[in-house]
């Protein structure tokens, strides 16, 4: 298989829209409650959102590409201290998919590699991710990496509130 991981281009915004759609919609399979609903054109949102983030000072977003075609991308940014969190300056990785045709041929774990290379680029001294407590093959791929778990997310629903 021959594989290339590079910067993201205007030209890759619909293999964008489609995998960040993708990415939206097994989330709220996950939890309902938790996860944004999907929307009926969810890859217009998602394209129009990577393709903003291509141009914004900060962000970075790689695709994996196999021959022409993108199978795979990865979103991340710098993060200065933030008090909220109890950070120190840093790189968040957001967004990670790999389309199902190279799963678990090592795609996802060249992508998260060459991005953590990119913020070491950009000088941050540590990536934090977070990732679904259901996404086990994700939390097993960025073990394997060396990530660690530091935070639980817990949620709780408002009685009474009402989903938009």
């Amino acid at each position: 298989m021959s594989l290339s991981i590079r910067p993201a281009r205007p030209e890759d915004a619909p293999a964008l829209g489609r995998m960040g759609a993708a990415l939206v919609r097994l989330h709220h399979s996950y939890d309902p409650a938790r996860f944004m609903a999907p929307e009926e054109d969810l890859e217009s949102g998602y394209r129009w959102w990577l393709a903003r983030e291509l141009k914004r000072e900060g962000a970075v977003v790689l695709v994996a590409e196999r021959e022409g075609a993108v199978v795979g991308y990865v979103y991340a940014t710098v993060e200065g201290r933030d008090w909220n969190a109890l950070l120190d300056a840093h790189g968040e990785l957001h967004d990670i998919w790999v389309d199902e045709s190279v799963r678990a041929t090592g795609v996802g774990g060249l992508l998260a590699e060459e991005m953590v290379r990119q913020l070491e680029a950009r000088g941050v001294p540590r990536v934090i991710l977070k990732t679904a407590t259901r996404n086990e093959a994700a939390r097993r791929l960025f073990e394997r990496l060396g990530w660690r778990a530091t935070m639980v997310e817990m949620t709780r629903e408002v009685e009474g509130s009402e989903e938009e």
